[in-house]
């Protein structure tokens, strides 16, 4: 007894020392499970924090700029790249209603595809109608003649303005960011361009805004990454085949070593510039007030302007006139009349004290066959309305140059064609028994130099019978013997 009772103490001693120790332990961990759990909190704050701010950031610029009204309906272009990602994931969370929509071009095979099932999948994830377009951006780019470049963005954007109108939606929303802005100031800046191509990306431009143009691709990436959100890559954006890619993969590293913040600077600089642009414009619209009148610049007022060539590169850049062009038509302000430039839409010729600019014109290679039934009545190549009619004999005749008067015995063929004049034409004017070169004639009726080029004549196998608008032929003139009269009209 006395054995068992002594080894009962000693095994009480040991339990009582075991759970004396296991109760250190435990308050041990306790110690150890709070102080992660405080660790845990304070990075969950912090990460929530970093993602509020993030928001309060795109939401104040969303404000500060007016582009959207608590609530609206928006048309998003999501790629599946980081920027477009982040703009849907924001917009959700903003609590826009929003209309996605996806372009896939077929240009990058396997990896158009995947991109067209992420977005699928995120915006089955976030609860998000989505709408997917497919193009045949090859064949379109061959059939009218521009890059792959212009005509993915011609297609989207068509696109994009369809749904909207579709859905109702008050804007656009577009993915760029503050790189992408600065990326178009050296794009443009490198090309040659004027004031405004230093403002770079605005935030609105019509329908389509720009939320994220606040923050940065690397700010973007480092919120997906926070939130745990994937996105997809491009592999082009990695490439340097294009101006663009150059400038983001070589050309601003090699700047951010001379100064780490220079994407801000950039930035910085372009909104300033676009509060001076709005005062530089002002001073546009009056200058234009002054100088043009129609589609007619007066050269004694341009001169009169505090810098002529500014005025002029400003007027006469978005037309297609480049910088070069724009020196010669300046160069040519005292010189002789005459003088065209031409540009890929627009063409502008010198008068005497005038430049006159027009469309180019497709008249030189239109030809138009009209019949001379009394009724008939066309629109020529230059829009204006032909008609024709006839009279008996003894109608007076009209002085009014856009009338021609003619005997329809004359006339030996049933239509007369329409085309544009050219040099080394010649008729016998009303009046004259000899004759004269159209040239001649129309120098001296004083045409100017725009009328000129787009002069038409009508004619009647290898005759000129009319000048249209200035002068009919002698040979077809009514007489005492005309039965009947055949009258061409103009309006």
């Amino acid at each position: 007894m006395r054995i068992v009772k002594k080894r009962s103490v000693e095994c009480l001693f040991i339990v009582a020392g075991y759970y004396a120790g296991s109760t250190f332990q435990f308050s041990i961990l306790n110690s150890k499970f709070s102080i992660l759990n405080s660790q845990f909190s304070i990075l969950f704050h912090i990460f929530a924090t970093m993602d509020s701010g993030f928001l309060d950031r795109i939401s104040d610029f969303i404000a500060a700029n007016n582009l959207l009204t608590p609530g609206a309906k928006v048309v998003a272009g999501v790629s599946g790249g980081a920027d477009s990602t982040a703009l849907l994931v924001i917009l959700t969370r903003l609590g826009y209603h929003v209309h996605a929509v996806h372009c896939n071009f077929h240009l990058r095979g396997a990896e158009s595809d995947r991109d067209q099932q992420f977005v699928t999948d995120l915006c089955a994830k976030l609860g998000v109608e989505l709408e997917v377009c497919n193009y045949d951006t090859e064949s379109y780019a061959r059939q009218h003649g521009i890059s792959i470049e212009m005509a993915a963005r011609d297609l989207r954007y068509a696109d994009f303005n369809r749904i909207m109108q579709e859905q109702g939606a008050s804007a656009i929303c577009i993915a760029h960011h503050r790189d992408d802005s600065v990326e178009t100031v050296l794009l443009n800046l490198i090309r040659g361009t004027g004031l405004r191509g230093l403002t770079g990306i605005k935030p609105v431009n019509g329908n389509i805004i720009r939320p994220l143009l606040c923050v940065s691709r690397a700010q973007i990436e480092q919120w997906l990454s926070e939130i745990g959100q994937p996105y997809v890559t491009d592999s082009t954006n990695l490439e340097t085949d294009y101006t663009r890619n150059k400038i983001r993969n070589q050309l601003l590293p090699l700047m951010r070593t001379v100064n780490p913040d220079v994407d801000n600077a950039i930035s910085t600089t372009a909104q300033h510039l676009q509060q001076a642009y709005t005062v530089y414009n002002d001073a546009l619209d009056k200058a234009r007030a002054q100088v043009l009148n129609g589609s007619t610049i007066s050269i004694p007022e341009l001169k009169r302007l505090p810098s002529p060539q500014a005025f002029l590169f400003e007027l006469l850049s978005p037309l297609g006139f480049n910088s070069a062009q724009i020196n010669d038509v300046w160069a040519s302000v005292d010189s002789q009349p005459g003088t065209r430039f031409l540009s890929a839409t627009h063409q502008i010729i010198k008068d005497r004290d005038n430049f006159t600019i027009s469309p180019v014109s497709e008249v030189d290679s239109t030809y138009m066959t009209v019949s001379l039934t009394p009724g008939t009545a066309v629109t020529l190549p230059d829009g204006r309305r032909l008609r024709v009619s006839s009279a008996p004999a003894g109608t007076p005749i009209s002085h009014d140059p856009s009338i021609a008067t003619f005997d329809a015995a004359q006339l030996t063929d049933s239509t007369v064609t329409i085309r544009r004049w050219h040099e080394g034409d010649r008729f016998v004017p009303f009046g004259m028994k000899g004759s004269k070169l159209v040239s001649d004639l129309l120098t001296d009726c004083k045409v100017s130099p725009a009328c000129r080029e787009n002069q038409l004549v009508a004619t009647m196998g290898n005759d000129i019978i009319w000048v249209l608008g200035i002068r009919s032929s002698n040979r077809h003139r009514v007489s005492s013997r005309t039965a009947t009269q055949l009258i061409l009209t103009l309006a």
